[in-house]
């Protein structure tokens, strides 16, 4: 087998190779060979028929099959003997396909980048420090509270935090407009849930008051027909109800599955569920900063069958979580392309650092992690093992342990910094990066 291979840019190869005409004729009358023990052609026995008549009838067939084949097992053959790394299939362009000579074809395809990870030492990391205090335990119980609040039926009028069930129709310029009118609708003042201005001048009507209320839509409203314009809703308060906070006690214990203990074990509880969100808060900022680092600190080339590998799995990611009778294919790939690229480079970058660094998933962290994760649920033990039955998921967790080993590798090597800052800035979400 002949094999010259050209490199037509950074990534794409373009390899010739060139198969003998003996190794396509024997692999023919293999084929042939086989089709004569099952054909059945008028005239002869199943088996008995003779090798010029099936030569005749099935060749062209056979050949074609052959010759699809050989270009299959010899493309590998080759990328393997010039040590190659495909990053997709080929694309081949037959130079000869003649019968009883030999076959020549091209295959264009592109490789995955050889590169080096470097740069640990310019990456710049502030880790921070921080703890679950008395005073952040007391306020996530007030949120606790607040999330479970329930209204009660008053006979005042009504104020900001309450809540109204209202009858309204909506009008403009004299003309009902789609989507303006409802009954029976609950709404909390002071939510925000309605254009600007219509829950103010809902503060202090009474049950069965009729109100006009005037709001103007937001000049970047969605809908451009209503954008900007003035409307005039006839609203009718069907009663007020007010907030009423539930108490700390058994019964708003057991909501979060804590049945024994009381406030004190409660308290026990979220502080341990808060000291692990503060945990994975502070992870999860370290390892961006880390990935970012190694971002600029490597940039390298992307095969274009990986990016669009990455581009079709976003798409139908977004059409899985947003619905719609939509085809991923539909979605234009631009929309994509910048998260994709991030993705596939990381990947990369990660995987390499994997190599250089002969790193192995740490079986011990494993089980940390399942532990961790498990602790969340009311029967930890049943989710353990649930974990450990699971080879996909098991998989999942190594990969999530591989990546963190990756983080402490560089974090070995960075310019790391600790930050003391309070809990609530400690979890706070971080700025996406501008690719997601």
């Amino acid at each position: 087998m002949q094999v010259s291979v050209e490199s037509t840019s950074a990534l794409e190869r373009r390899m010739t190779v060139g198969v003998p005409v003996e190794r396509i004729e024997t692999e023919v009358n293999k084929r042939l060979q086989q089709t004569a023990r099952r054909a059945k052609v008028p005239g002869f026995r199943p088996g008995k028929v003779p090798m010029s008549v099936i030569r005749q009838r099935y060749e062209a067939s056979a050949r074609q099959e052959a010759l699809g084949d050989l270009i299959q097992e010899t493309f590998y053959e080759a990328v393997v003997e010039q040590k190659l790394n495909p990053a997709g299939a080929p694309a081949v362009e037959p130079k000869t396909f003649e019968k009883g000579k030999d076959l020549e074809y091209v295959a264009t395809f592109e490789v995955f980048p050889e590169f080096e990870v470097q740069g640990f030492e310019s990456i710049a990391v502030e880790r921070l420090q921080a703890e679950v205090g008395d005073a952040d335990l007391d306020n996530m119980l007030d949120i606790l509270r607040k999330q479970n609040t329930r209204f009660e039926v008053v006979e005042r009028a009504a104020e900001s935090g309450d809540q109204l069930n209202i009858d309204f129709v909506g009008k403009i310029e004299g003309e009902a407009f789609a989507g303006g009118s409802a009954k029976g609708s609950q709404l909390v003042l002071g939510s925000g849930r309605m254009i600007p201005g219509f829950e103010d001048a809902l503060v202090g009507a009474k049950a069965g008051e009729e109100r006009v209320i005037n709001p103007t839509f937001p000049e970047d409203y969605q809908n451009l027909d209503l954008a900007g314009k003035v409307a005039e809703f006839t609203v009718t308060v069907n009663s007020v109800s007010a907030p009423q906070l539930p108490e700390l006690n058994d019964e708003f214990f057991a909501q979060f599955g804590v049945k024994d203990g009381g406030l004190d074990g409660f308290r026990t509880e979220v502080r341990k569920n808060m000291e692990r969100e503060l945990r994975q808060a502070i992870k999860s900022k370290v390892k961006n900063q880390v990935m970012d680092g190694l971002l600029a600190a490597n940039p390298i080339e992307v095969p274009k069958a990986l990016l669009g590998n990455e581009v079709n799995r976003l798409r139908v990611q977004a059409v899985q979580q947003f619905g719609g009778n939509i085809k991923p294919e539909q979605l234009p790939a631009e929309l994509f392309e910048e998260q994709a690229k991030r993705r596939v480079v990381l990947g990369l970058i990660v995987a390499e650092v994997v190599k250089q660094f002969e790193l192995k998933p740490d079986e011990d962290r494993v089980r940390e992690l399942i532990q961790e994760m498990a602790s969340a649920y009311q029967e930890p033990e049943q989710v353990v093992s649930w974990y450990y039955k699971n080879d996909q998921q098991m998989n999942e967790v190594r990969s999530v342990v591989l990546e963190e080993q990756v983080v402490d590798t560089v974090l070995q090597k960075a310019n790391v910094t600790d930050k003391a800052v309070s809990y609530e800035e400690a979890v706070k979400p971080a700025e996406a990066p501008k690719a997601d």
